[in-house]
């Protein structure tokens, strides 16, 4: 992302949106975790451990498009964590950039059982 102003020019890079949006949805309620996207993202997570883990982000003119890729807590409602944490994404990257978010999709990419003590 670029912006320039009188003062001089402001760039934002994808890795530092997809760090927030990161840990947004890990401290949304129901979210245990992020998964990869894709196998070979699931590979290269083995060898090097990437706080972006999950989070794909888009630039366009009319504002900023972010896909997660989550697993939620077994016995949550899915349909509510997943909003739940859209709009816990969308507001923290607003907030903290200053800039719109266009969407937030979430992909559910597994459910995990918690330990049952």
């Amino acid at each position: 992302m670029n912006d320039s102003n009188q003062m001089g020019n402001i760039f934002i890079s994808h890795r530092a949106i997809a760090s927030i949006a990161h840990q947004a949805a890990l401290g949304s309620y129901g979210v245990v975790g992020l998964a990869a996207k894709s196998l070979v993202e699931g590979f290269a997570q083995v060898l090097v451990k990437d706080p972006t883990l999950g989070v794909e982000v888009d630039f366009a003119n009319d504002g900023i498009t972010i896909d997660l890729f989550i697993v939620i807590e077994y016995g949550t409602r899915i349909k509510s964590v997943a909003s739940s944490v859209a709009d816990t994404v969308r507001y923290q990257v607003e907030k903290t950039l200053g800039l719109p978010v266009k969407s937030v999709n979430v992909h559910v990419r597994g459910l995990r059982i918690s330990d049952l003590d």
